[in-house]
């Protein structure tokens, strides 16, 4: 049997994405491999698509040109850091692999796994990389006594300021600038930030601030590394802290972030932790897209995805 190879792909991720989906489909199939192309018309289909899949496969997904013949199931998830972050809460937890195709605005993801925007050599990537056990963030909004939102996070979560940029950020403006959305929106969450106070639980250790980065990776925004230490292999978040309330505070950390410098203020907080509780009132971001507002809970889960890189 050959190996099945499904890419969801989001045809309007990024500039060009719709050809370069076409052009990995071409290039799977030159190699003789049976593809089957899912296209996301909106948000929440790629998430749609990988549960339907993880429940109803019949074969035991194998890692590509498996021994002895036998086929199995392989995502190629192409497509920005948010079709990502759909593709990887449908199939926690399976034992499908997954591999990614970089088409987004920033691609955090990729460049943390070192895979290439180059169509040709990040599908060589998905076909003859290595299978890798990663953990996840899981965050978990109490939203109502009856009502919890709980997900999963690749990359990172913003608490603060971070989410509210993502909040306030326009779709529209979002597809035909890219990143020039996030900076818009940035300034103008500046302009009017008046933060309340945020109570953060790490693993029993009690920290105050206004603003918190949590990372599951090191990445972030593109090249920037808000949590040099952290890794998707290691069981482990790192929390990055923010305890100054006014605006130039923010600027600070901002550069800081930008220059590297930020490990080194004195009015942060930098823990490792397992479990973090978030109690306060502010907006959340996960992996680049909006979730929703604390308090919430964030943990991580070992050894819960299946990734190829």
């Amino acid at each position: 049997m050959k190996q099945e190879i499904i890419i969801i792909g989001n045809p309007i991720a990024g500039r060009g994405a719709a050809g370069r989906i076409a052009k990995a489909v071409e290039i799977l199939k030159s190699r003789e491999f049976n593809v089957r192309l899912m296209l996301t018309n909106k948000q929440g289909d790629a998430e749609l698509f990988s549960r339907d899949i993880s429940q109803n496969s019949e074969n035991p997904p194998l890692p590509p040109f498996a021994k002895g013949g036998r086929g199995g199931i392989l995502i190629i998830a192409a497509g920005g850091d948010g079709t990502f972050n759909e593709v990887i809460n449908g199939i926690a937890g399976s034992d499908i692999p997954m591999a990614i195709l970089p088409l987004g605005t920033t691609n955090v993801l990729a460049k943390e796994l070192g895979i290439p925007e180059n169509v040709e050599k990040a599908v060589d990537i998905a076909l003859s990389g290595k299978i890798q056990t990663v953990a996840l963030g899981r965050i978990t909004l109490s939203q109502t006594t009856n009502n919890k939102l709980s997900r999963y996070f690749l990359l990172m979560a913003g608490i603060g300021f971070d989410g509210e940029t993502v909040y306030r950020t326009e779709n529209r403006i979002k597809r035909y600038s890219g990143k020039g959305a996030y900076v818009w929106s940035g300034l103008n969450t500046l302009l009017s930030w008046n933060p309340g106070e945020l109570t953060f639980n790490m693993d029993g250790k009690l920290c105050k601030g206004y603003s918190a980065i949590i990372c599951n990776a090191s990445k972030y925004a593109g090249n920037f590394k808000v949590a040099p230490d952290a890794k998707i292999s290691e069981p482990s978040l790192y929390v990055f802290v923010m305890q100054g309330k006014k605006r130039m505070n923010l600027v600070r950390y901002v550069s800081g972030i930008i220059s590297g410098r930020h490990l080194k203020f004195c009015d942060i907080t930098y823990q490792k932790a397992k479990r973090i509780e978030i109690s306060g009132n502010a907006h959340i971001q996960i992996d680049g897209d909006y979730l929703g507002k604390t308090p919430a809970a964030i943990e991580i889960v070992p050894d819960t995805l299946r990734m190829i890189y």
